[in-house]
């Protein structure tokens, strides 16, 4: 279930624990053993001298609605004071898909290589299991890349409104995402900025009928729609990437530029053929020490007329940029505008308001002024300047040097006001 956390959870966690523990790792059993803690040090009503902080959490979201719980976190840093894992399990309760918890671990043993695991579950249908491994992140010290990702999840939040630009807000639908799937991206490094690389991912996913009783369920308003049934895809794509960014996960200045072609085949087990291909473009420019302008231009082509499945189209709102599977567009939920076509621009201003080292932690709390703005499409000839989708808002961000960000970003678009929140920047 793509939930957010529309609290200062991830900022206060990262920025403001209490109690640095000791240097930890689920990959190696020697650090298994709980954090060491002297417990007559304990004093309630000082928070600098509790074994973790236990952070109040309040989610929210356009598509999931609101969520209470709360989510202790524990901060392992090694000789250098710099975060090498965070353990951040909750409990909670969503007015309607009721209690339920999630675990939540986060290695970073370098700016190279990095990993994560997540798994939880509410009592009415959702599930969730996210296992990712990224290695040679920085293109500097292997020749090769690899990232590996097992997903699986049941999401009965999804919503869908009609494919096109102008899909009508009174035709809101509800429904479940049932998905399973495996993704390999092996990248040849040519140089510590010039990189190729292929994907691999085999994909399983079936709609089900969703969790909101309020809402219409999408296979009574749309029972004709392509891909009401699910389906499956072999998804194969090749990409070439230019990055001079001084940073992967807090970049300040350079440049990322992709251009990619994916291509799924009914002759390789997928239930469509189709083709994919466009190009991505970042740019950062710091004015000084404080102050730096973030851009980003996505667009995406699939020529394959009214063949494609809605679940593999392109995908534009909600929080996340993940290329060629959804664009951010924060005024709005995840998914909000579906089509063949997409194209997205994004601008903002990160703004360090206040920097500081905190309990052995650098700290700085960011503040980002954006604006952005995007579109769908069904024909390949479209003007992608016309009946655009603006968005204006601010985002506030906690940053832990030198990986991690805790970001909550508010947005305006033509719909109302949208929260979201989360673990790094939204491009």
């Amino acid at each position: 279930m793509r939930r957010v956390l529309a609290s200062l959870i991830l900022i206060t966690a990262f920025v403001a624990v209490g109690s640095t523990s000791h240097a930890f790792s689920l990959m190696d059993p020697g650090t298994w053993s709980w954090p060491q803690y002297d417990w007559s040090s304990l004093k309630l009503q000082d928070p600098n001298s509790w074994p973790f902080i236990p952070v109040p959490e309040v989610a929210t979201d356009p598509n999931g609605g609101v969520t209470y719980g709360v989510l202790p976190v524990w901060l392992f840093t090694d000789d250098k004071n710099e975060i090498t894992s965070i353990l951040a399990p909750d409990i909670n309760a969503n007015s309607t898909l009721g209690p339920g918890g999630n675990f939540r671990y986060l290695g970073y043993p370098s700016a190279d290589t990095q990993w994560y695991t997540v798994a939880g579950a509410q009592e009415i249908i959702a599930r969730k299991v996210d296992l990712d491994y990224q290695t040679g992140r920085e293109h500097k010290k292997n020749w090769f890349s690899f990232e590996g990702r097992f997903y699986f999840e049941r999401d009965p939040t999804e919503r869908f409104f009609g494919t096109g630009n102008n899909s009508h807000w009174g035709n809101q639908t509800n429904y479940t995402t049932e998905q399973l799937y495996g993704e390999a991206i092996f990248g040849l490094n040519l140089s510590e900025k010039l990189q190729v690389s292929l994907m691999e991912r085999p994909r399983y996913v079936r709609i089900q009928t969703g969790g909101f009783t309020s809402l219409p369920d999408i296979h009574v308003l749309f029972p004709n729609q392509k891909g009401i049934n699910g389906g499956s895809e072999v998804l194969s794509q090749a990409m070439v990437q230019y990055d001079s960014r001084d940073s992967v996960d807090i970049p300040r200045a350079g440049t990322l530029g992709r251009l990619y072609y994916g291509n799924a085949d009914r002759r390789f087990g997928s239930s469509v053929s189709y083709n994919r291909f466009g190009g991505e473009l970042r740019q950062y420019y710091s004015v000084n020490q404080r102050i730096t302008f973030a851009g980003h231009i996505f667009n995406e082509y699939e020529p394959a007329g009214n063949e494609m499945p809605f679940w593999s189209q392109a995908r534009l709102g909600g929080q996340e940029s993940l290329l060629t599977d959804q664009e951010t567009l924060r005024g709005y939920g995840a998914g909000r505008y579906i089509d063949n076509n997409l194209f997205v621009m994004n601008v903002e201003m990160r703004t360090r308001v206040w920097e500081k080292n905190v309990f052995g932690t650098h700290g700085i709390l960011e503040v980002a002024p954006f604006a952005e703005a995007g579109r769908v499409s069904h024909e390949l000839g479209y003007d992608p300047f016309s009946d655009l989708h603006p968005v204006g808002g601010v985002g506030f961000r906690g940053i832990a040097e030198p990986f991690v960000v805790g970001f909550v970003d508010l947005g305006w678009g033509g719909e109302g006001a949208a929260i979201f929140s989360g673990i790094n920047y939204p491009f």
